[in-house]
C-alpha cells in the first residue's frame, strides 16, 4: 500500500511539474516544441496512432498567428513551431494542450507555460530548400546542428557565435506540389539568419547561382559547394538559394519578397499586424437590373436578328419561284365536247380540273405508254379522246437557220 502510495505521489510531481512548465522564445528564432505521450504521463502505446493532441492558447480556440501545429506519422508526435514577431516580445502565453487516447477514449489536459524574449532580428539571411527532407526531420537537433555547421565552419565562419535558424515551413505550405511518389519527400523551406556580414564565399555562391533565378526549380543543377551538403544528408534546389541582407542587390530583395528591416518603422509594423474591417456601406452592392439586362437583352437580340434573317431567305426564295415559273396560271375548268351516237349532235360540257371525280371517276387510262398522251373522256353513251389545253405560245426571233433567237 505505501508502494502504491508513494507511485501516486511521483506521478503527481510529475504531472504538476508539466503544468508549471515554461519555455522561452526568441524573437526572429524559430521555436520548436514536442508534443508526446510521455507529457501525459502515458509510457504504454498499444495501436499505432493511439493519441491525438490539441493545443490552443488559453481561453481560445486556436493557437497565436505565429506558431503552427502538425502531427508526424513518422514520429508519433504533434510539434508546435513558429517565429514570434517583434509584436509579441516580453509577452507570456499559456497553451492548452488536450491529449487523446484512442485505446480507451481517455483524455488529458496539460498547461504549458512560455514567454516570448525580445532580440533584434537578424539582418543577414540565407534562404534555402532542402528537397530530401520533410518538415519533421529538421525537428532533430541534430540534422538542425549539421546544417549550422556547415555555414559555420565552411561557407560563413562569421556566424559562428549567432547563426541561428530563423525559420522553416514545408514546401506544401509555401505553394509547392506533392510528390507523384508517396516515398518521396514533400522538401522544406529553411532560412538561417546571423548579424554577420556575408563572407566572400558565400557571395561567390550567390554569383554562380543568379542565372537560375528564373527556374522554378532546378534540382539537377550542380555547384561548387555540391559535396559539401550531400556529405551530411542535405539535396538543395539551387533555384531556391537566395541570400537577403543589408547589402543585397535590389533585385534580390524584390525577388523574395521582404523589406530590410530599416525601410519600416515601428507605427507601420503595427498598423501591418491589426485586420481592420471595412464598414457596412462600403460593401459593394449587386446591381441585379444590369445583370438581368444583360441576361435576357443580349439573348433576345440575338434571336431577333437570326429570326430576320431566316424571314428574309424565306421571302427571297418565295420570289425566286414565282419569277422562276414557265407557265401562267391556267384556267381549272376546261370545256369539253362530246358526241351522241345517236343523235350525231354534239354535247358541251364543263369539267373542272381539280375536281377529283373528273381527275380519278371519269378520266381513264385507256394507254400506259408515256408517249401517247391521249386520255378517253366519258360523256353519257359515248366516249372522245382529248388531250389537255398546250401552253400558250411564247413568240421569238428565228434566225436564219430557223433557230429560235
Amino acid at each position: 500500500m505505501m508502494f502504491l502510495n508513494f507511485i501516486v505521489a511521483v506521478l503527481a510531481l510529475i504531472y504538476n511539474g508539466a503544468e508549471g512548465m515554461k519555455l522561452q522564445a526568441n524573437v526572429g528564432e524559430l521555436f520548436t516544441y514536442k508534443i508526446e505521450p510521455q507529457l501525459f504521463n502515458w509510457t504504454h502505446q498499444v495501436i499505432s496512432q493511439q493519441f491525438r493532441y490539441r493545443p490552443s492558447l488559453k481561453g481560445y480556440p486556436d493557437l497565436p498567428s505565429w506558431m503552427r501545429y502538425m502531427y508526424s506519422h513518422e514520429y508519433h508526435s504533434g510539434f508546435l513551431y513558429g517565429t514570434p514577431p517583434e509584436s509579441a516580445a516580453g509577452k507570456d502565453l499559456s497553451l492548452d494542450v488536450v491529449a487523446l487516447n484512442r485505446q480507451n477514449y481517455e483524455t488529458r489536459h496539460v498547461v504549458v507555460s512560455m514567454f516570448v524574449a525580445q532580440k533584434f532580428r537578424t539582418p543577414n539571411v540565407v534562404q534555402m530548400k532542402i528537397n530530401n527532407l520533410n518538415w519533421v526531420h529538421l525537428m532533430d537537433p541534430g540534422r538542425v546542428e549539421n546544417l549550422r555547421n556547415i555555414f559555420r565552419n565552411d561557407l560563413w565562419p562569421n556566424s559562428r557565435e549567432d547563426l541561428s535558424v530563423v525559420f522553416m515551413e514545408s514546401a506544401v505550405n509555401m505553394g509547392g506540389r506533392l510528390p507523384l511518389r508517396p516515398q518521396q519527400r514533400e522538401g522544406v523551406i529553411v532560412h538561417v539568419g546571423s548579424f554577420a556580414q556575408f563572407s566572400p564565399r558565400l557571395m561567390e555562391l550567390q554569383e554562380e547561382v543568379r542565372p537560375l533565378y528564373k527556374l522554378p526549380s532546378c534540382s539537377y543543377k550542380r555547384t561548387s559547394v555540391q559535396k559539401i551538403f550531400e556529405n551530411v544528408g542535405f539535396k538543395l534546389d539551387w533555384c531556391a538559394f537566395r541570400m537577403v541582407g543589408m547589402e543585397s542587390p535590389t533585385e534580390i530583395l524584390f525577388h523574395s519578397g521582404k523589406q530590410s528591416e530599416q525601410q519600416v518603422t515601428g507605427e507601420q509594423k503595427h498598423q501591418e499586424d491589426r485586420w481592420i474591417g471595412i464598414s457596412r456601406e462600403d460593401v459593394p452592392e449587386r446591381n441585379y437590373i444590369d445583370e438581368f439586362a444583360f441576361a435576357f437583352a443580349i439573348p433576345g437580340v440575338i434571336f431577333a436578328v437570326l429570326i430576320g434573317m431566316l424571314s428574309a431567305v424565306l421571302c427571297f426564295q418565295h420570289d425566286k419561284f414565282s419569277s422562276n415559273s414557265d407557265y401562267p396560271m391556267s384556267s381549272t375548268v376546261q370545256m369539253v365536247q362530246c358526241s351522241d351516237s345517236k343523235s350525231n349532235q354534239p354535247i358541251t360540257t364543263l369539267k373542272s380540273l381539280k375536281d377529283p371525280n373528273f381527275l380519278l371517276d371519269n378520266i381513264s387510262m385507256r394507254s400506259q405508254s408515256p408517249n401517247n398522251s391521249f386520255y378517253q373522256l366519258d360523256c353519257g353513251t359515248s366516249s372522245i379522246y382529248a388531250r389537255p389545253k398546250p401552253p400558250p405560245y411564247k413568240g421569238g426571233t428565228l434566225g436564219r437557220n430557223g433557230v429560235d433567237i
